[in-house]
């Protein structure tokens, strides 16, 4: 982020006693990144967070690799990616490195019945249909067409839907996820060129403590396999918080364009950073100025990164046959641009009302098993005269 934040109850010192009203001591947890030295925030909870009664099953859910190399620029049909009950079980990794993973879901029930940790991944949720609620150990956040989710690792969480038709654009990094840094001033506070700023933020609400015990399950993922763990006691069970490490939300209807009198870079539509690959967001926004401007964007050459666009919503003005939910890759070491005629009829234009999410990533991304079953097999000749 990073913004300071707290929820419920804590002591006035850290690390030290911290007692219950009827007797006993809540028990202090450190919630960091980068070993000791990234953001961090200390819960106190009601029981031990180490306590584990039963390993009860290990599953391996590592992308099944189709295509580990290649050249080919891809156009993924994501709405054929069928629903699916569970949370859970339908997410689909379509695009995979060693450095991110990214997934189409589409649940049609609420994680209600366990509990979820990402033990290796921060996750970046972006949310192109549907409404409901995060539940976290730090709170809640509400959420609605148009947000991204950020869900640091280790957090665990549940997610409660308001409908079934859901559809989720998911981004797992094995980087942790920042604002960009050159956003920020060297205290962390976002600069007034910055699209966006902290006043934007869906930060957690709605701290739920629940003292209960019972046999609750948490499904870990760690190193390519789901770990389904039994625990002795509900996992929201924190009676207060503080730091820097926890959830929030940022709606992409929240992001600022940054505009000029001729095509400004890519670079003006970034959102969120990891060291590994960079995500952007593509709004609705005026066209350049100058008055021999081409607002469409120009041919470009992809050497240093994999390129994945999401459409979201909007006419896309640089594309022909683009539709709602599809995914295009442009692989790094070959030039792409504007579709044929799309340079020429953006000539005088004013605006553009497209919404779409932008992932460059530095290394080459591999295409799975699944992914080749929603490509159209031809987008690679679509700028053929």
């Amino acid at each position: 982020m990073p913004i300071y934040h707290k929820l419920g109850k804590i002591p006035s010192k850290r690390h030290i006693q911290f007692e219950k009203p009827d007797g006993g001591l809540y028990y202090e947890q450190l919630f960091g990144t980068v070993g000791f030295d990234g953001m961090a925030s200390l819960m106190y909870h009601v029981h031990r967070p180490t306590m584990v009664k039963e390993i009860l099953s290990e599953t391996d859910v590592s992308p099944k690799i189709a295509v580990e190399k290649g050249i080919k620029a891809r156009l993924l049909k994501g709405f054929d990616v069928p629903p699916k009950e569970d949370f859970l079980e339908s997410r689909t990794r379509l695009l995979v490195n060693s450095d991110v993973h990214i997934s189409l879901a589409a649940p049609r029930q609420s994680l209600t019945s366990y509990f979820y940790k990402n033990a290796d991944a921060d996750e970046l949720l972006f949310v192109h249909r549907g409404s409901g609620k995060l539940r976290t150990q730090l709170g809640n956040i509400p959420f609605e067409y148009g947000d991204y989710l950020v869900i640091p690792r280790g957090i665990i969480y549940q997610i409660e839907f308001d409908s079934e038709d859901n559809r989720l654009l998911i981004t797992e990094s094995f980087h942790p996820i920042y604002t960009p840094k050159r956003y920020r001033n060297w205290f962390g506070q976002l600069l007034e060129h910055s699209p966006y700023c902290e006043r934007d933020y869906k930060l957690p609400e709605e701290l739920e403590t629940h003292d209960e015990a019972g046999d609750f399950v948490i499904k870990i993922k760690k190193q390519g396999k789901i770990y389904e763990m039994l625990y002795p006691t509900h996992p929201f069970d924190v009676v207060g918080w503080d730091g820097y490490n926890f959830p929030y939300g940022f709606s992409i209807h929240n992001f600022e364009p940054i505009t000029g009198r001729i095509h400004q870079p890519p670079p003006v539509h970034q959102t969120f950073e990891t060291s590994a690959f960079v995500v952007c967001s593509f709004c609705p926004r005026l066209y350049d100025y100058h008055p021999k401007a081409i607002p469409a964007p120009y041919n470009h050459s992809n050497i240093d990164s994999d390129e994945v666009i999401y459409y979201v919503d909007g006419d896309f003005m640089s594309r022909n046959n683009i539709e709602q939910g599809h995914i295009t890759l442009h692989p790094g070491g070959i030039p792409h641009g504007p579709a044929p005629g799309a340079y020429e009829r953006s000539i005088g234009k004013k605006e553009t009302i497209e919404l779409a999410v932008m992932i460059d990533t530095f290394r080459p991304l591999m295409v799975t098993e699944e992914a080749l079953k929603i490509d159209d097999g031809k987008y690679y000749q679509s700028w053929l005269a």
